[in-house]
């Protein structure tokens, strides 16, 4: 997936107000938003975009569509990202968070199957700063720059890239993982496209559960990637509700009430320390990470 010129992304749940303002907002940036899709309102239009009932009719019309942004109800989704997957759609992004866990699990499985990527639920989308624009993520927070950030809050992202922005440390692609408690694309994923892209020259990983942290982990033990991770692991005294990507630990634990943990972020960080990988204990610390990695690596 080339994510610096995404081609023929549509809406799906266009109707819904958030959606048709996000619309709006991505087209007067530049996104290449060609329709959107809701049932039943097929034949109307939402902020000049033509609307038609199915993905397939879309297609049909369009030719073939790389990206579906989704914004339908929670217990919608996993329907409407199945009509995306079966219409050939390799890559969705699920902007509507509280799905219920056996529709995700559902959904991830049929990625998997169709090699189809999946960020969200719960995702804000992708920024390159004054590039792309997929989502809500509002990009007048971000410069262009040199950093990747992955983050599954948007809000400690915008604060981090203030404090890079007074820094004069721009970012070359901001990337909202999701918040659900099972997502899709893991950090692995995003840490492989940040090491493959010739743009980013140090990465942050704004972690807010420890098994997000975990496949940072797993992703540095198997990869010799040279690139800086700096990591800020959010509230390490606070109770956590882990977020799960194992379908059988989730089936086991019966993820339709959260599962409370003890906190095991210092352990955590320990483990990421021996791994090479640089702990932020704040927002601004992040800024002095970046200089020191940068420097060390010229």
């Amino acid at each position: 997936m080339n994510w610096f010129h995404p081609n023929k992304v549509i809406i799906q749940g266009i109707t819904d107000d958030r959606a048709a303002f996000c619309a709006l907002q991505m087209k007067t940036y530049g996104t290449d938003i060609i329709a959107g899709v809701c049932p039943g309102k097929g034949g109307t239009t939402v902020e000049g975009l033509p609307v038609f009932d199915l993905v397939e009719q879309v297609q049909t019309e369009f030719g073939k569509v790389e990206i579906s942004l989704i914004f339908v109800d929670p217990y919608q989704v996993l329907d409407a990202a199945k009509e995306a997957i079966a219409a050939g759609i390799r890559c969705i992004i699920v902007f509507t968070s509280k799905v219920p866990p056996q529709d995700t699990i559902a959904l991830l499985k049929c990625a998997q199957q169709t090699n189809t990527l999946v960020l969200g639920p719960g995702s804000h989308g992708i920024v390159i700063p004054q590039q792309v624009w997929l989502g809500n993520l509002q990009p007048q927070f971000y410069q262009p720059g040199i950093v990747g950030l992955i983050t599954s809050s948007r809000h400690l992202g915008y604060e981090v890239a203030a404090e890079l922005n007074v820094a004069q440390i721009g970012q070359s692609m901001i990337v909202s993982v999701g918040n659900d408690r099972i997502i899709g694309s893991d950090l692995a994923y995003w840490l492989a496209t940040f090491n493959e892209d010739p743009h980013t020259k140090a990465i942050v990983v704004i972690g807010q559960r420890i098994s997000q942290v975990d496949s940072i982990i797993a992703y540095k033990q198997n990869h010799a990637d040279k690139k800086p991770i700096v990591v800020y692991l959010v509230g390490l005294k606070a109770p956590q509700t882990k977020i799960y990507q194992d379908a059988v630990t989730i089936i086991t634990n019966h993820l339709s009430a959260s599962i409370p943990i003890a906190n095991r972020d210092r352990q955590t960080a320990t483990k990421l320390r021996k791994i090479g990988l640089k702990i932020a204990k704040s927002p601004s610390d992040i800024t002095h990470l970046i200089k020191q990695a940068l420097a060390d690596n010229s």
